[in-house]
């Protein structure tokens, strides 16, 4: 070996050396640094402790209870105290009338009133508009014949009035001479819902019986002559005391329309 290669080798070898010195330099600072930051890390906070269990104390056992031989024993029943009504307030009476109060009916609903021409209303009605004294009253309804009246109204209170449409009215009256074979005599012809009379001085004359038994009823203008003749019996012929004859005419009327209104409700 030649003195180059010696020193070749003594120089590798110092070489050697220092990166092996190098090495372990290394080596113990990446120690140190782990080791260093194993003793720097925080320690992990600690476990919380779980909450103590809460433990109730034992109930005592229920006592029997000893029955109760009254309580056993059946009641008897009650009755429920009925509820006291309350009393009802009586409603308060109307203010009496200061003043005349005419009241109106009629066995029509409906008629028309009229007092001294004066249209009050419809029937049935109440007015105050008439005054106290002495009124006429006219009153009319479909289908019947119209009424006319006094009236006589109070100063106070109610006049109570019932208008009778349906009722069959008829009061006529004629002064007559009744023709005989021979001669005549004079007289009073009336007629009235109960019938018909003649009242004469001449007993044998007179008569009465009842518009049903009227047989003939005829009237003969031009003659002026009115026919009555009784149901099976005898006939009158009258005139007119006066000799008028539409006198006649209205007696006949009256008692004809009267005569058909008791046949309808006799119907």
């Amino acid at each position: 070996m030649s003195v180059f290669d010696h020193e070749q080798e003594s120089g590798r070898g110092g070489m050697g050396k220092v990166l092996a010195i190098g090495a372990a330099v290394i080596v113990l600072l990446a120690a140190g640094f782990f080791g260093v930051s194993y003793f720097m890390k925080p320690a992990p906070p600690p476990k919380e402790a779980p909450p103590p269990v809460k433990t109730e104390a034992p109930r005592p056992a229920p006592r029997a209870v000893e029955p109760d031989v009254k309580s056993e024993e059946p009641k008897a029943a009650t009755r429920p105290k009925p509820k006291k009504e309350k009393p009802v307030d009586a409603a308060p009476a109307p203010p009496a009338p200061t003043g005349p109060t005419l009241v109106i009916e009629s066995d029509v609903p409906g008629a028309s009133v009229f007092v001294d021409r004066k249209y009050l209303g419809t029937t049935p009605l109440r007015s105050t508009e008439v005054t106290a004294g002495t009124h006429q009253l006219n009153a009319s309804a479909s289908g019947e014949d119209g009424l006319v009246q006094n009236v006589e109204v109070g100063g106070t209170g109610e006049t109570n009035i019932t208008l009778k449409f349906r009722e069959v009215r008829l009061n006529a009256q004629l002064s007559t001479v009744h023709k005989h074979g021979i001669g005549s005599c004079s007289g009073t012809l009336t007629a009235t819902p109960g019938g018909m009379r003649y009242e004469t001085d001449n007993k044998k004359d007179a008569f009465a019986f009842a518009l049903k038994d009227l047989e003939v009823f005829e009237i003969d203008y031009q003659k002026k002559e009115l026919k009555v003749k009784q149901r099976g019996g005898r006939t009158w012929n009258f005139t007119d005391k006066s000799d008028n004859a539409d006198k006649l005419f209205v007696f006949h009327r009256d008692v004809s329309k009267a005569r058909e209104r008791l046949a309808a409700q006799a119907k």
